[in-house]
Protein backbone atom coordinates (compact mmCIF):
# COMPACT_ATOMS: atom_id res chain seq x y z
CA UNK A 1 0.00 0.00 0.00
CA UNK A 2 1.00 3.08 -1.29
CA UNK A 3 2.28 6.01 1.35
CA UNK A 4 -1.28 8.17 0.34
CA UNK A 5 -2.75 4.90 1.32
CA UNK A 6 -1.58 5.19 4.54
CA UNK A 7 -2.14 8.43 5.10
CA UNK A 8 -6.15 7.70 4.58
CA UNK A 9 -6.00 4.57 7.41
CA UNK A 10 -7.79 5.42 10.36
CA UNK A 11 -5.01 5.47 13.47
CA UNK A 12 -4.60 2.36 14.73
CA UNK A 13 -5.42 2.21 18.52
CA UNK A 14 -3.33 0.39 21.10
CA UNK A 15 -5.54 -1.71 22.54
CA UNK A 16 -6.54 -3.18 19.12
CA UNK A 17 -9.94 -2.19 19.32
CA UNK A 18 -10.40 0.05 16.50
CA UNK A 19 -8.46 -3.18 14.06
CA UNK A 20 -10.99 -5.55 15.32
CA UNK A 21 -14.06 -3.66 15.11
CA UNK A 22 -12.56 -3.34 11.04
CA UNK A 23 -12.40 -6.87 10.84
CA UNK A 24 -15.56 -7.26 12.05
CA UNK A 25 -17.52 -4.39 10.00
CA UNK A 26 -15.92 -6.80 6.90
CA UNK A 27 -16.57 -10.10 8.63
CA UNK A 28 -20.48 -8.57 8.84
CA UNK A 29 -20.34 -7.53 4.88
CA UNK A 30 -19.45 -10.89 3.69
CA UNK A 31 -21.71 -12.40 5.67
CA UNK A 32 -24.57 -9.89 4.37
CA UNK A 33 -23.86 -10.64 0.55
CA UNK A 34 -23.24 -14.25 1.13
CA UNK A 35 -26.35 -15.15 3.30
CA UNK A 36 -29.21 -14.52 0.76
CA UNK A 37 -27.08 -17.12 -1.54
CA UNK A 38 -26.68 -19.88 0.62
CA UNK A 39 -30.25 -19.81 1.98
CA UNK A 40 -31.06 -19.68 -1.81
CA UNK A 41 -28.94 -23.09 -2.38
CA UNK A 42 -29.50 -24.75 0.49
CA UNK A 43 -33.31 -24.12 0.93
CA UNK A 44 -35.51 -22.52 3.34
CA UNK A 45 -37.38 -24.49 5.99
CA UNK A 46 -35.53 -24.37 9.55
CA UNK A 47 -35.58 -20.16 8.70
CA UNK A 48 -38.98 -20.27 7.19
CA UNK A 49 -40.62 -19.78 10.68
CA UNK A 50 -38.69 -16.69 11.64
CA UNK A 51 -40.78 -15.47 8.76
CA UNK A 52 -43.65 -17.29 9.51
CA UNK A 53 -43.82 -16.64 12.97
CA UNK A 54 -45.83 -14.02 14.60
CA UNK A 55 -47.10 -12.74 11.09
CA UNK A 56 -49.96 -12.06 12.02
CA UNK A 57 -49.03 -9.46 14.69
CA UNK A 58 -46.73 -7.50 12.21
CA UNK A 59 -47.79 -4.68 10.02
CA UNK A 60 -48.51 -5.46 6.33
CA UNK A 61 -46.97 -2.24 5.00
CA UNK A 62 -43.11 -1.61 4.91
CA UNK A 63 -42.28 -5.25 3.93
CA UNK A 64 -44.54 -5.02 0.84
CA UNK A 65 -42.86 -1.82 -0.94
CA UNK A 66 -40.48 -4.41 -2.45
CA UNK A 67 -41.43 -5.09 -6.03
CA UNK A 68 -41.55 -8.07 -8.13
CA UNK A 69 -38.88 -8.36 -10.65
CA UNK A 70 -39.42 -5.83 -13.75
CA UNK A 71 -40.75 -8.67 -16.01
CA UNK A 72 -43.72 -8.43 -14.10
CA UNK A 73 -43.65 -4.55 -13.08
CA UNK A 74 -46.45 -3.60 -15.88
CA UNK A 75 -48.97 -6.43 -14.89
CA UNK A 76 -52.89 -4.96 -15.29
CA UNK A 77 -53.69 -4.63 -11.84
CA UNK A 78 -57.36 -4.39 -12.83
CA UNK A 79 -56.93 -7.86 -14.57
CA UNK A 80 -58.64 -6.63 -17.64
CA UNK A 81 -61.22 -5.06 -15.79
CA UNK A 82 -61.98 -7.70 -13.93
CA UNK A 83 -61.49 -5.60 -10.51
CA UNK A 84 -63.25 -2.38 -9.80
CA UNK A 85 -61.31 0.25 -9.55
CA UNK A 86 -61.85 3.29 -6.48
CA UNK A 87 -60.77 0.65 -3.45
CA UNK A 88 -58.59 1.82 -0.72
CA UNK A 89 -55.51 0.51 -1.44
CA UNK A 90 -54.17 0.60 2.39
CA UNK A 91 -57.16 -1.71 3.09
CA UNK A 92 -56.45 -4.48 0.99
CA UNK A 93 -52.76 -4.52 -0.62
CA UNK A 94 -53.42 -7.59 -2.27
CA UNK A 95 -55.72 -6.49 -4.60
CA UNK A 96 -53.56 -4.48 -6.90
CA UNK A 97 -50.32 -6.06 -5.68
CA UNK A 98 -51.11 -9.87 -6.44
CA UNK A 99 -51.10 -9.09 -10.56
CA UNK A 100 -47.33 -8.20 -10.47
CA UNK A 101 -46.88 -11.86 -8.83
CA UNK A 102 -49.16 -14.29 -11.21
CA UNK A 103 -46.99 -15.71 -13.93
CA UNK A 104 -49.69 -16.47 -15.94
CA UNK A 105 -53.06 -14.92 -17.15
CA UNK A 106 -54.26 -17.25 -19.75
CA UNK A 107 -57.81 -15.72 -20.39
CA UNK A 108 -59.43 -12.90 -20.28
CA UNK A 109 -63.19 -11.97 -18.90
CA UNK A 110 -65.65 -11.66 -21.21
CA UNK A 111 -67.76 -8.29 -21.80
CA UNK A 112 -70.67 -10.08 -20.52
CA UNK A 113 -68.97 -11.27 -17.02
CA UNK A 114 -67.86 -8.09 -16.44
CA UNK A 115 -71.26 -6.53 -17.31
CA UNK A 116 -72.43 -9.14 -14.80
CA UNK A 117 -69.78 -8.21 -12.10
CA UNK A 118 -70.34 -4.39 -12.04
CA UNK A 119 -74.21 -5.41 -11.91
CA UNK A 120 -73.54 -7.71 -9.11
CA UNK A 121 -71.65 -4.96 -7.09
CA UNK A 122 -74.49 -2.55 -7.44
CA UNK A 123 -77.09 -4.82 -5.88
CA UNK A 124 -74.76 -5.49 -3.31
CA UNK A 125 -74.41 -1.72 -2.23
CA UNK A 126 -77.96 -1.40 -2.70
CA UNK A 127 -78.87 -4.59 -0.89
CA UNK A 128 -76.15 -5.40 1.31
CA UNK A 129 -76.00 -5.05 5.22
CA UNK A 130 -76.57 -2.03 6.30
CA UNK A 131 -79.77 -0.85 4.03
CA UNK A 132 -82.85 -0.34 4.26
CA UNK A 133 -84.16 -3.29 1.91
CA UNK A 134 -81.45 -5.50 3.95
CA UNK A 135 -83.80 -4.37 6.76
CA UNK A 136 -87.11 -5.21 5.64
CA UNK A 137 -86.03 -8.72 3.78
CA UNK A 138 -84.99 -9.71 7.61
CA UNK A 139 -87.95 -8.58 9.32
CA UNK A 140 -89.91 -10.73 6.88
CA UNK A 141 -87.37 -13.59 7.79
CA UNK A 142 -88.29 -12.65 11.21
CA UNK A 143 -91.85 -12.45 11.34
CA UNK A 144 -91.92 -16.16 9.97
CA UNK A 145 -94.48 -15.27 7.24
CA UNK A 146 -94.49 -16.41 4.06
CA UNK A 147 -92.02 -14.15 2.14
CA UNK A 148 -90.99 -14.72 -0.98
CA UNK A 149 -89.31 -12.44 -4.05
CA UNK A 150 -92.49 -11.41 -5.51
CA UNK A 151 -92.48 -9.39 -2.00
CA UNK A 152 -89.00 -8.52 -1.63
CA UNK A 153 -86.64 -6.30 -4.31
CA UNK A 154 -83.61 -8.29 -2.74
CA UNK A 155 -83.29 -11.88 -2.20
CA UNK A 156 -79.68 -13.59 -0.64
CA UNK A 157 -77.92 -16.90 -0.50
CA UNK A 158 -75.79 -17.08 2.84
CA UNK A 159 -72.90 -19.11 2.83
CA UNK A 160 -72.16 -21.59 5.30
CA UNK A 161 -68.75 -22.41 5.80
CA UNK A 162 -67.61 -26.27 6.29
CA UNK A 163 -64.44 -28.55 6.21
CA UNK A 164 -61.02 -27.45 4.99
CA UNK A 165 -60.15 -24.25 3.65
CA UNK A 166 -59.44 -25.73 0.21
CA UNK A 167 -63.06 -27.04 0.34
CA UNK A 168 -64.51 -23.79 1.91
CA UNK A 169 -62.96 -21.62 -1.15
CA UNK A 170 -64.43 -23.52 -4.03
CA UNK A 171 -67.69 -24.32 -1.97
CA UNK A 172 -67.37 -19.91 -1.61
CA UNK A 173 -66.59 -19.68 -5.26
CA UNK A 174 -69.35 -21.99 -6.26
CA UNK A 175 -72.13 -20.55 -4.44
CA UNK A 176 -70.95 -16.62 -5.85
CA UNK A 177 -71.48 -17.76 -9.37
CA UNK A 178 -75.49 -18.87 -8.31
CA UNK A 179 -75.73 -16.01 -6.88
CA UNK A 180 -74.56 -14.41 -9.88
CA UNK A 181 -77.07 -16.29 -12.20
CA UNK A 182 -79.87 -16.39 -9.73
CA UNK A 183 -79.76 -12.11 -8.84
CA UNK A 184 -79.36 -12.89 -5.57
CA UNK A 185 -76.85 -11.21 -3.07
CA UNK A 186 -73.59 -13.37 -1.57
CA UNK A 187 -73.59 -12.88 2.38
CA UNK A 188 -70.96 -15.17 4.40
CA UNK A 189 -71.09 -16.32 8.01
CA UNK A 190 -68.51 -15.36 9.69
CA UNK A 191 -66.83 -17.50 12.10
CA UNK A 192 -63.42 -16.82 14.18
CA UNK A 193 -61.50 -19.46 12.10
CA UNK A 194 -62.57 -17.21 9.01
CA UNK A 195 -62.00 -13.91 9.86
CA UNK A 196 -59.20 -11.96 8.87
CA UNK A 197 -58.16 -14.14 6.17
CA UNK A 198 -59.40 -11.99 2.90
CA UNK A 199 -60.51 -8.74 1.91
CA UNK A 200 -63.84 -7.71 1.70
CA UNK A 201 -64.62 -8.00 -2.19
CA UNK A 202 -67.05 -6.05 -3.30
CA UNK A 203 -66.61 -2.13 -3.20
CA UNK A 204 -69.18 -0.66 -0.82
CA UNK A 205 -70.88 -3.18 1.02
CA UNK A 206 -69.88 -6.10 3.30
CA UNK A 207 -70.00 -9.35 2.38
CA UNK A 208 -70.39 -10.77 6.36
CA UNK A 209 -73.49 -11.91 7.04
CA UNK A 210 -74.35 -9.75 10.93
CA UNK A 211 -74.38 -11.48 13.80
CA UNK A 212 -77.89 -10.62 14.56
CA UNK A 213 -79.39 -12.64 11.62
CA UNK A 214 -82.38 -14.14 13.19
CA UNK A 215 -81.38 -17.80 12.19
CA UNK A 216 -79.63 -18.99 15.13
CA UNK A 217 -76.71 -21.07 15.42
CA UNK A 218 -76.64 -21.79 11.73
CA UNK A 219 -74.09 -24.61 12.70
CA UNK A 220 -76.00 -26.93 13.81
CA UNK A 221 -77.97 -27.26 10.22
CA UNK A 222 -77.29 -30.55 8.87
CA UNK A 223 -78.65 -33.25 6.02
CA UNK A 224 -81.19 -34.20 8.69
CA UNK A 225 -82.34 -30.61 9.45
CA UNK A 226 -86.01 -30.46 9.17
CA UNK A 227 -85.52 -26.76 6.89
CA UNK A 228 -83.67 -28.66 4.52
CA UNK A 229 -84.66 -28.68 0.85
CA UNK A 230 -85.05 -32.51 0.95
CA UNK A 231 -86.64 -33.08 3.90
CA UNK A 232 -89.21 -29.99 3.71
CA UNK A 233 -89.97 -32.19 -0.31
CA UNK A 234 -90.02 -35.07 1.91
CA UNK A 235 -92.55 -33.68 4.63
CA UNK A 236 -94.38 -32.17 1.57
CA UNK A 237 -93.82 -28.51 3.77
CA UNK A 238 -92.97 -27.67 0.19
CA UNK A 239 -93.84 -28.97 -3.73
CA UNK A 240 -91.35 -28.56 -6.20
CA UNK A 241 -94.53 -28.82 -8.86
CA UNK A 242 -94.81 -25.30 -10.89
CA UNK A 243 -98.25 -25.61 -10.55
CA UNK A 244 -98.53 -25.97 -6.77
CA UNK A 245 -95.18 -23.89 -5.76
CA UNK A 246 -97.06 -20.20 -5.21
CA UNK A 247 -95.31 -17.22 -3.95
CA UNK A 248 -97.42 -17.50 -0.84
CA UNK A 249 -96.71 -21.67 -0.35
CA UNK A 250 -92.69 -21.03 0.42
CA UNK A 251 -91.06 -21.08 3.69
CA UNK A 252 -89.61 -17.66 4.74
CA UNK A 253 -85.63 -19.56 4.18
CA UNK A 254 -84.78 -23.10 2.81
CA UNK A 255 -81.73 -24.65 4.10
CA UNK A 256 -79.70 -26.22 0.73
CA UNK A 257 -77.46 -29.01 2.24
CA UNK A 258 -75.06 -30.08 -0.53
CA UNK A 259 -71.68 -31.34 1.17
CA UNK A 260 -70.38 -34.31 0.87
CA UNK A 261 -73.27 -36.62 2.88
CA UNK A 262 -76.26 -35.07 1.42
CA UNK A 263 -79.16 -37.28 0.24
CA UNK A 264 -81.20 -38.16 -2.31
CA UNK A 265 -83.61 -35.84 -1.95
CA UNK A 266 -81.36 -33.18 -1.43
CA UNK A 267 -80.20 -33.67 -4.81
CA UNK A 268 -83.16 -32.37 -6.48
CA UNK A 269 -81.10 -28.96 -6.28
CA UNK A 270 -79.66 -29.79 -9.54
CA UNK A 271 -83.34 -30.41 -11.35
CA UNK A 272 -84.35 -27.02 -13.49
CA UNK A 273 -87.72 -27.33 -11.93
CA UNK A 274 -86.77 -27.03 -8.64
CA UNK A 275 -84.44 -24.55 -9.06
CA UNK A 276 -87.61 -22.49 -10.56
CA UNK A 277 -89.04 -23.19 -6.85
CA UNK A 278 -86.14 -22.29 -5.05
CA UNK A 279 -85.99 -18.91 -7.21
CA UNK A 280 -89.69 -18.06 -5.23
CA UNK A 281 -87.84 -18.08 -1.71
CA UNK A 282 -86.22 -15.13 -0.48
CA UNK A 283 -83.27 -16.53 1.65
CA UNK A 284 -81.60 -19.82 1.15
CA UNK A 285 -78.81 -20.72 3.53
CA UNK A 286 -75.92 -23.02 1.62
CA UNK A 287 -73.70 -25.54 3.04
CA UNK A 288 -71.79 -27.33 1.00
CA UNK A 289 -67.94 -28.61 0.34
CA UNK A 290 -66.67 -29.16 -3.08
CA UNK A 291 -67.31 -26.99 -6.76
CA UNK A 292 -70.25 -27.77 -7.98
CA UNK A 293 -70.11 -25.18 -10.94
CA UNK A 294 -70.04 -27.85 -13.52
CA UNK A 295 -73.79 -29.21 -12.32
CA UNK A 296 -75.05 -25.83 -13.27
CA UNK A 297 -73.64 -26.35 -16.82
CA UNK A 298 -76.57 -29.12 -16.71
CA UNK A 299 -79.54 -26.78 -16.01
CA UNK A 300 -81.91 -24.96 -18.95
CA UNK A 301 -81.88 -22.69 -16.60
CA UNK A 302 -78.58 -21.61 -16.15
CA UNK A 303 -76.70 -23.15 -19.27
CA UNK A 304 -76.94 -20.39 -22.20
CA UNK A 305 -75.97 -18.04 -20.12
CA UNK A 306 -72.89 -19.83 -18.53
CA UNK A 307 -71.89 -20.19 -21.93
CA UNK A 308 -72.00 -16.58 -22.47
CA UNK A 309 -69.83 -15.84 -19.13
CA UNK A 310 -67.05 -17.88 -19.78
CA UNK A 311 -66.76 -18.60 -23.49
CA UNK A 312 -63.73 -21.28 -21.88
CA UNK A 313 -65.47 -23.10 -19.92
CA UNK A 314 -61.84 -24.06 -18.14
CA UNK A 315 -61.58 -20.11 -16.93
CA UNK A 316 -64.40 -20.24 -14.45
CA UNK A 317 -62.75 -21.20 -11.09
CA UNK A 318 -59.43 -18.90 -12.86
CA UNK A 319 -61.46 -16.01 -12.91
CA UNK A 320 -63.96 -16.26 -10.11
CA UNK A 321 -61.26 -16.80 -8.03
CA UNK A 322 -59.04 -13.72 -8.94
CA UNK A 323 -62.18 -11.37 -8.67
CA UNK A 324 -63.64 -12.86 -5.51
CA UNK A 325 -60.44 -13.81 -2.92
CA UNK A 326 -58.03 -10.72 -2.04
CA UNK A 327 -55.89 -12.26 1.30
CA UNK A 328 -56.25 -9.95 3.99
CA UNK A 329 -52.77 -7.82 5.12
CA UNK A 330 -51.68 -9.96 7.78
CA UNK A 331 -51.96 -13.05 5.42
CA UNK A 332 -50.71 -11.07 2.71
CA UNK A 333 -48.04 -9.95 4.67
CA UNK A 334 -47.00 -13.30 5.58
CA UNK A 335 -47.20 -13.92 1.77
CA UNK A 336 -44.87 -11.45 0.43
CA UNK A 337 -42.37 -11.67 3.26
CA UNK A 338 -41.64 -15.25 2.22
CA UNK A 339 -41.97 -14.48 -1.34
CA UNK A 340 -39.36 -12.22 -1.08
CA UNK A 341 -37.07 -13.76 1.62
CA UNK A 342 -36.70 -17.38 -0.34
CA UNK A 343 -37.88 -17.53 -4.15
CA UNK A 344 -37.67 -13.94 -5.98
CA UNK A 345 -34.09 -14.54 -6.87
CA UNK A 346 -35.08 -17.55 -8.82
CA UNK A 347 -35.67 -17.66 -12.18
CA UNK A 348 -37.93 -20.35 -12.16
CA UNK A 349 -40.34 -21.87 -9.41
CA UNK A 350 -42.16 -24.80 -9.29
CA UNK A 351 -44.61 -25.46 -6.63
CA UNK A 352 -45.08 -29.08 -5.57
CA UNK A 353 -48.12 -29.60 -3.42
CA UNK A 354 -48.17 -33.28 -1.24
CA UNK A 355 -51.39 -34.97 0.44
CA UNK A 356 -51.59 -37.58 1.85
CA UNK A 357 -55.24 -38.92 2.21
CA UNK A 358 -56.02 -41.67 5.47
CA UNK A 359 -57.79 -43.40 2.98
CA UNK A 360 -55.19 -43.76 0.47
CA UNK A 361 -52.12 -43.39 2.32
CA UNK A 362 -48.72 -45.45 1.51
CA UNK A 363 -45.57 -45.33 3.15
CA UNK A 364 -43.29 -41.99 3.38
CA UNK A 365 -40.78 -43.69 0.84
CA UNK A 366 -43.12 -44.76 -1.68
CA UNK A 367 -44.66 -41.30 -1.90
CA UNK A 368 -41.54 -40.41 -2.31
CA UNK A 369 -40.55 -42.91 -5.58
CA UNK A 370 -44.05 -41.88 -7.01
CA UNK A 371 -43.55 -37.90 -6.83
CA UNK A 372 -39.45 -38.27 -8.15
CA UNK A 373 -41.07 -41.42 -10.64
CA UNK A 374 -43.81 -38.33 -11.92
CA UNK A 375 -41.10 -35.44 -12.08
CA UNK A 376 -38.95 -37.59 -14.53
CA UNK A 377 -41.86 -38.65 -16.44
CA UNK A 378 -43.20 -35.13 -17.21
CA UNK A 379 -40.06 -33.41 -16.46
CA UNK A 380 -40.81 -31.20 -13.32
CA UNK A 381 -38.02 -31.09 -11.05
CA UNK A 382 -34.48 -30.51 -12.47
CA UNK A 383 -32.74 -33.78 -13.28
CA UNK A 384 -29.50 -34.34 -11.25
CA UNK A 385 -26.09 -34.79 -13.13
CA UNK A 386 -23.54 -37.20 -11.67
CA UNK A 387 -20.77 -35.63 -13.91
CA UNK A 388 -19.80 -32.55 -11.32
CA UNK A 389 -17.10 -31.44 -13.87
CA UNK A 390 -20.39 -30.45 -16.47
CA UNK A 391 -22.73 -28.96 -13.98
CA UNK A 392 -19.62 -26.94 -12.75
CA UNK A 393 -18.82 -25.34 -15.80
CA UNK A 394 -22.64 -25.11 -16.97
CA UNK A 395 -23.09 -22.99 -13.75
CA UNK A 396 -19.58 -21.02 -14.18
CA UNK A 397 -20.89 -19.81 -17.45
CA UNK A 398 -24.27 -19.44 -16.44
CA UNK A 399 -25.90 -20.84 -19.06
CA UNK A 400 -28.76 -22.64 -17.00
CA UNK A 401 -31.78 -20.99 -14.74
CA UNK A 402 -31.60 -20.66 -10.84
CA UNK A 403 -34.72 -22.67 -9.80
CA UNK A 404 -36.82 -22.80 -6.59
CA UNK A 405 -38.49 -24.93 -5.42
CA UNK A 406 -41.32 -24.68 -2.89
CA UNK A 407 -43.17 -27.12 -0.69
CA UNK A 408 -46.51 -27.43 0.60
CA UNK A 409 -46.94 -30.35 2.80
CA UNK A 410 -48.16 -31.58 6.22
CA UNK A 411 -45.79 -33.33 6.59
CA UNK A 412 -41.52 -32.67 6.53
CA UNK A 413 -39.91 -35.74 4.95
CA UNK A 414 -40.80 -34.90 1.07
CA UNK A 415 -38.76 -31.68 1.89
CA UNK A 416 -36.39 -33.29 3.68
CA UNK A 417 -35.30 -35.82 0.63
CA UNK A 418 -35.74 -33.56 -2.15
CA UNK A 419 -34.09 -30.57 -0.32
CA UNK A 420 -31.20 -33.33 0.22
CA UNK A 421 -31.07 -34.84 -2.93
CA UNK A 422 -29.98 -31.28 -4.76
CA UNK A 423 -27.53 -31.26 -1.89
CA UNK A 424 -25.89 -34.19 -2.32
CA UNK A 425 -26.37 -34.28 -6.27
CA UNK A 426 -25.88 -31.07 -8.74
CA UNK A 427 -28.92 -30.13 -11.20
CA UNK A 428 -28.24 -31.23 -14.53
CA UNK A 429 -26.95 -28.49 -16.72
CA UNK A 430 -25.86 -26.53 -13.64
CA UNK A 431 -27.65 -23.63 -12.01
CA UNK A 432 -28.47 -23.22 -8.27
CA UNK A 433 -31.85 -25.44 -7.05
CA UNK A 434 -33.41 -24.29 -3.81
CA UNK A 435 -35.55 -26.33 -1.71
CA UNK A 436 -38.17 -24.52 0.71
CA UNK A 437 -41.31 -25.51 3.08
CA UNK A 438 -42.98 -22.62 4.68
CA UNK A 439 -44.73 -24.66 7.62
CA UNK A 440 -45.45 -28.38 8.25
CA UNK A 441 -48.01 -28.31 10.40
CA UNK A 442 -48.31 -32.39 10.17
CA UNK A 443 -52.36 -32.61 10.72
CA UNK A 444 -55.20 -30.72 9.63
CA UNK A 445 -56.59 -28.19 12.37
CA UNK A 446 -59.62 -27.96 11.80
CA UNK A 447 -61.50 -24.46 13.72
CA UNK A 448 -58.01 -22.72 14.26
CA UNK A 449 -57.82 -19.05 12.23
CA UNK A 450 -53.85 -19.53 12.39
CA UNK A 451 -53.43 -22.63 10.83
CA UNK A 452 -55.81 -21.56 7.70
CA UNK A 453 -53.33 -18.10 7.62
CA UNK A 454 -50.89 -20.32 6.76
CA UNK A 455 -52.77 -22.78 4.48
CA UNK A 456 -54.11 -19.74 2.60
CA UNK A 457 -50.33 -18.22 2.30
CA UNK A 458 -49.34 -21.43 1.00
CA UNK A 459 -52.13 -21.43 -1.80
CA UNK A 460 -51.07 -18.20 -2.97
CA UNK A 461 -47.41 -18.89 -3.19
CA UNK A 462 -47.94 -22.22 -4.98
CA UNK A 463 -50.26 -19.84 -7.26
CA UNK A 464 -47.04 -18.11 -8.42
CA UNK A 465 -45.45 -20.65 -9.57
CA UNK A 466 -44.35 -21.23 -13.13
CA UNK A 467 -44.57 -25.52 -12.98
CA UNK A 468 -46.97 -27.30 -11.01
CA UNK A 469 -47.67 -31.05 -9.26
CA UNK A 470 -50.25 -31.22 -7.29
CA UNK A 471 -52.04 -34.05 -5.46
CA UNK A 472 -55.31 -35.49 -7.33
CA UNK A 473 -58.71 -34.89 -5.51
CA UNK A 474 -57.38 -32.23 -3.23
CA UNK A 475 -58.85 -28.91 -2.75
CA UNK A 476 -55.94 -27.55 -1.98
CA UNK A 477 -53.84 -28.39 -4.87
CA UNK A 478 -56.95 -27.33 -7.25
CA UNK A 479 -57.15 -24.07 -5.45
CA UNK A 480 -53.54 -23.02 -6.18
CA UNK A 481 -53.74 -24.31 -9.80
CA UNK A 482 -57.35 -22.05 -10.69
CA UNK A 483 -55.30 -18.66 -8.84
CA UNK A 484 -52.04 -19.72 -10.67
CA UNK A 485 -54.19 -20.64 -14.32
CA UNK A 486 -52.28 -23.43 -14.84
CA UNK A 487 -52.67 -26.83 -15.68
CA UNK A 488 -50.87 -29.19 -13.38
CA UNK A 489 -49.36 -32.11 -13.44
CA UNK A 490 -51.72 -34.55 -10.63
CA UNK A 491 -49.81 -37.00 -8.40
CA UNK A 492 -52.26 -40.28 -8.81
CA UNK A 493 -54.46 -41.40 -5.48
CA UNK A 494 -53.52 -44.71 -4.22
CA UNK A 495 -56.37 -47.53 -4.48
CA UNK A 496 -56.45 -49.90 -1.41
CA UNK A 497 -53.11 -48.20 -0.46
CA UNK A 498 -50.96 -49.52 -3.32
CA UNK A 499 -48.58 -46.94 -5.42
CA UNK A 500 -50.29 -46.22 -8.37
CA UNK A 501 -48.82 -48.10 -11.91
CA UNK A 502 -48.79 -44.38 -13.32
CA UNK A 503 -47.73 -41.82 -10.82
CA UNK A 504 -49.31 -38.86 -12.19
CA UNK A 505 -51.46 -37.11 -15.44
CA UNK A 506 -51.20 -33.72 -17.07
CA UNK A 507 -54.51 -32.28 -16.10
CA UNK A 508 -56.85 -31.65 -19.27
CA UNK A 509 -58.25 -28.16 -17.06
CA UNK A 510 -57.80 -25.45 -14.95
CA UNK A 511 -60.94 -26.35 -13.67
CA UNK A 512 -61.48 -27.92 -10.31
CA UNK A 513 -62.61 -31.87 -10.58
CA UNK A 514 -66.43 -32.08 -9.51
CA UNK A 515 -66.44 -35.33 -7.33
CA UNK A 516 -70.30 -35.83 -7.21
CA UNK A 517 -72.32 -36.47 -10.19
CA UNK A 518 -76.20 -35.41 -9.49
CA UNK A 519 -77.61 -38.79 -9.79
CA UNK A 520 -81.21 -37.89 -9.26
CA UNK A 521 -84.40 -38.30 -11.05
CA UNK A 522 -85.63 -34.59 -11.93
CA UNK A 523 -89.68 -34.83 -12.56
CA UNK A 524 -88.91 -38.70 -13.68
CA UNK A 525 -86.25 -38.57 -15.62
CA UNK A 526 -83.04 -39.45 -15.13
CA UNK A 527 -80.11 -36.65 -15.61
CA UNK A 528 -78.58 -37.44 -19.18
CA UNK A 529 -75.33 -38.32 -17.78
CA UNK A 530 -74.23 -38.40 -21.82
CA UNK A 531 -75.07 -34.65 -22.03
CA UNK A 532 -73.74 -34.02 -17.97
CA UNK A 533 -70.42 -35.50 -19.10
CA UNK A 534 -69.88 -32.79 -22.00
CA UNK A 535 -69.76 -30.33 -19.22
CA UNK A 536 -68.11 -32.43 -16.90
CA UNK A 537 -64.19 -33.36 -17.48
CA UNK A 538 -63.44 -36.98 -16.05
CA UNK A 539 -61.13 -36.23 -13.49
CA UNK A 540 -57.82 -38.07 -14.44
CA UNK A 541 -56.91 -37.88 -10.85
CA UNK A 542 -59.41 -40.31 -9.58
CA UNK A 543 -58.38 -43.89 -10.29
CA UNK A 544 -60.23 -46.00 -12.64
CA UNK A 545 -62.57 -48.05 -11.18
CA UNK A 546 -62.90 -45.77 -7.72
CA UNK A 547 -66.61 -44.94 -7.28
CA UNK A 548 -66.78 -44.09 -3.75
CA UNK A 549 -64.40 -42.16 -1.24
CA UNK A 550 -65.75 -41.79 2.39
CA UNK A 551 -69.68 -41.52 0.80
CA UNK A 552 -68.52 -39.66 -2.26
CA UNK A 553 -69.68 -40.36 -5.71
CA UNK A 554 -67.00 -39.94 -8.38
CA UNK A 555 -67.12 -39.34 -11.77
CA UNK A 556 -68.30 -42.77 -13.36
Amino acid sequence: MDKKSDDHRPARRRDGKEERMGRAGVVLIVCLFTLPFLVFLFGGRAAAPAVWHNAAKLTATGMLNVSRPSATSGADELFGGLLAPGFDRRTCLSRYQSPHYYKHSPYAPSPHLLQKLRDYEARHRKCGPGTPLYAKSVDHLRSGSSSSTEDDECNYVVWIPYNGLGNRMLSLLSTFLYALLTGRVLLVQSTDDFTDLFCEPFPGGTWALPPDFPVADMSRLGARSNESYGNLLDDKKISNDLAKATAQSVPPYVYLHLAHDLRRSDRRFYCNDDQLVLAKVNWLLLQNDFYFVPALYDMAEFEGELRRLFPAMESVAHLLGRYLFHPSNSVWGMITRYYHSYLAQAEERIGVQIRMFSWASIPVDDMYDQIMACSRQEHILPDVDGDEANTTSAAANGSSKSKAILIASLRAEYYERIKSTYYEHAAEGGGGVGVFQPSHEEKQTMGQRSHNQKALAEIYLLSFSDVLLTTGISTFGYMSSSLAGLRPTMLMIAKDHKVPETPCVRAMSMEPCFHMTPDVKCHGKEVNKEELSRHVKECEDVPKGMKWIKGIKLVD
